[in-house]
């Protein structure tokens, strides 16, 4: 289901880094680090990756999703707090 989620997201931002993880079998989170999210306010961000989900959500396929986007400049500034 991972791999369906991050090629969903990829089709709507083909210019992203898509990680996503599934931490106990039923609640995805994923980071998306994009070119495309420069200037765009974060609930925008948020709506472009959910909108790319939306018919995984439909079908129940996906229930939910732990969303962080970034910037690549400020996901440069930020990594240390997701990567060890």
């Amino acid at each position: 289901m991972k791999e369906q989620i991050e090629q969903a997201i990829l089709a709507v931002l083909p210019d992203a880094q898509v990680h996503i993880v599934d931490p106990d079998g039923a609640h995805f989170q994923g980071l998306v680090i994009s070119p495309s999210f420069v200037g765009v306010p974060l609930l925008k961000q948020h709506k472009l990756v959910m909108n790319a989900l939306k018919e995984k959500f439909a079908t129940d396929t996906v229930h939910a999703l732990q969303l962080k986007t970034f910037t690549p400049e400020k996901w440069e500034a930020q990594k240390s707090n997701y990567i060890n």
